[in-house]
């Protein structure tokens, strides 16, 4: 029993942060909103608005993430300049409002395509600020010390999220359409805020705030520039979070047109990859995160998955494949976060996660189209191949790269017993590399 409860103090401990507690209850809320509502918008593009295009859903997503590469040089100098909490307030204020105006458009039978490519973009005007400071908000919250485990439970919000909010508003798509998902949505926000509000400010660690040449862009660059260390991570991201992730696209394809499914069945898939997701990010809080050699093992198990599940003869096999899936996807993108925070110096975590999320979805303006080009002129095949094909190629350029600049060497040992691979380490001395091993 003493193990249990030691092990359940281990996954939780930052939650034992009164201000982490109450901005946990908001940032749940605002997850499960977050995911309802992807799903649904997915459904009303897909369904509602066109016949099952799936370029149209690509050109939703572009634009929802457009904004993240527009915004690059002063979003992220914007969270280490001003007070992040009140950068999140606003950002909940013009999503809250966007979700409210989408409801009523539905509710009220005016919805047209070009409204929800208006709204997408102005939801991700909003998100391409408050994504920097909400990252870096969550040290000024718990403290350098609780940093990797607060992470960890932020992530296991998102993926309890992603693990119940797709099957919710499936049911809620089936019985009433999607115009409630959308009321549901800007509720969770107005809830998000009220957390940021209810923080005792007192008990925030805020990082030094920046100011002149030294908040600029410029300047974020130049120290990723002597960090080759947080550059590998970065590109993690860019690969597994910019050209993988692609589900709101290759999943409403595959179980629409490739296996003839409803809005149901569609919830499902994104309720079994968050299941995966979740025990991932369990697994994460525990150990305080995952190493740089499970990382890439994440990688390469998504690539793996992936192959599979495109060629899956049956939905169930396509849907049962999503769990292995999810959590090989946070694996990476988790570790690779959790890691690029807790080596980043407080005062340029602003900037070098503007960079994180440029590169995570920065890159969507232009693989969201394409992949929907994907499904709607080869087959919704594609769209999940076309993720596996490229995790699984930058996986073998970032270990190229790792291994070159540490100077590892593989031996193959032979001898009475069965062969086994052995890595040698010669670090570069020219390198700081900080990623554990």
């Amino acid at each position: 029993m003493l193990a249990k409860l030691t092990a359940t103090d281990a996954v939780l401990s930052s939650l034992g942060v009164s201000n982490y507690r109450k901005y946990f209850i908001g940032v749940t809320a605002s997850n499960i909103g977050t995911w309802m509502a992807r799903t649904a918008q997915s459904w009303l593009v897909l369904m509602v608005l066109t016949d099952q295009s799936a370029i149209a859903l690509g050109y939703v997503n572009a634009l929802m993430f457009l904004p993240t590469l527009i915004t690059m040089p002063f979003a992220g100098t914007f969270a280490d300049r001003f007070p992040k909490r009140r950068i999140l307030l606003t950002a909940q204020v013009v999503m809250g409002t966007d979700a409210l105006i989408l409801s009523t458009l539905v509710l009220t039978g005016q919805v047209q395509l070009w409204q929800v490519y208006l709204i997408a973009f102005i939801d991700g005007t909003a998100g391409a600020f408050d994504n920097p400071a909400r990252a870096a908000f969550v040290s000024e919250v718990v403290g350098d010390e609780q940093l990797p485990n607060a992470i960890s439970l932020n992530s296991a919000s998102w993926n309890s999220a992603r693990l119940f909010g797709p099957g919710i508003a499936g049911i809620l798509i089936l019985v009433f359409g999607t115009g409630p998902v959308f009321i549901v949505d800007a509720f969770s926000f107005a809830t998000m805020a009220g957390s940021l509000i209810m923080l005792n400010r007192r008990l925030l660690h805020p990082a030094p705030q920046q100011s002149g040449n030294r908040a600029g862009l410029v300047a974020g660059l130049r120290y990723l520039k002597h960090r080759p260390d947080l550059v590998v991570l970065i590109a993690i991201g860019a690969a597994v979070g910019g050209l993988g992730f692609n589900f709101t696209i290759s999943n409403a394809v595959m179980a629409t047109q490739q296996y003839s499914r409803g809005a149901g069945e569609y919830g499902v898939l994104g309720t079994l990859m968050g299941f995966g997701a979740l025990i991932a990010a369990i697994i994460s809080a525990k150990t305080g995160g995952f190493r740089i050699r499970y990382i890439l093992g994440g990688m390469v198990t998504y690539t793996v998955f992936s192959a599979f599940a495109a060629y899956s003869p049956t939905f169930g096999l396509f849907a049962a494949l999503q769990v292995p899936i999810g959590l090989s996807v946070i694996v990476s993108l988790l570790g690779a976060n959790s890691l690029l925070q807790t080596a980043t110096l407080p005062e340029m975590r602003g900037r070098v996660m503007m960079v994180w999320g440029v590169m995570m979805t920065g890159l969507a303006p232009a693989v969201s189209p394409a992949v929907g080009w994907l499904g709607d002129h080869i087959s919704p095949r594609s769209t999940v191949l076309f993720g596996a094909f490229a995790v699984g190629l930058s996986v073998i350029i970032i270990t190229w790269v790792i291994m070159r600049y540490h100077h590892i060497k593989v031996h193959l040992v032979t001898g009475d017993g069965m062969p086994k691979v052995r890595l040698q380490y010669a670090d570069a001395p020219t390198l700081d590399y900080n990623v554990r091993r």
